[in-house]
């Protein structure tokens, strides 16, 4: 199985990649919101942190061919139980009705400042990837 980094250009210097692809996956590192990566100013409010976080997760994809649309599972971790409403609202808007599937955890998250992180992973097959392939010479072959 082929493995690629992902790499984006505002990304934290942290000891992890933004992102993995694989033949078929993406999986998306946690992503927070709690600052703007272009200017460094720190956002408040579950709202706009919600959003930034969305939009960072949806910068991630991107870079790795993928969007929010091929997303098949998120986890949210949010600090505060009281934010959950108000982050599926916003959470919402960003898919589709077929949402992917969902986890939400609430957790003391690394840095006081956030309020929420989320995590996915896309299914976003290449053309190259052998099994796929295959796969579609047999369904071709098979008609």
């Amino acid at each position: 199985m082929a493995r690629r980094v992902i790499s984006i250009p505002n990304a934290p210097k942290m000891p992890f990649s933004p992102a993995i692809k694989t033949d078929q996956y993406v999986f998306v590192s946690g992503q927070a919101g709690f600052y703007e990566p272009k200017t460094g100013e720190e956002i408040n409010g579950i709202e706009t942190q919600t959003k930034q976080t969305l939009e960072n997760m949806k910068e991630v994809l991107e870079a790795a061919g993928s969007s929010l649309g091929d997303v098949v599972k998120v986890t949210v971790f949010l600090r505060n139980a009281d934010h959950f409403d108000k982050m599926n609202e916003i959470y919402a808007s960003y898919f589709s009705k077929d949402y992917p599937a969902r986890s939400t955890v609430i957790a003391a998250l690394v840095l006081p400042q956030m309020l929420i992180e989320m995590e996915c992973i896309a299914y976003h097959p290449s053309r190259k990837c052998r099994l796929c392939q295959g796969l579609r010479r047999f369904i071709t072959f098979s008609r």
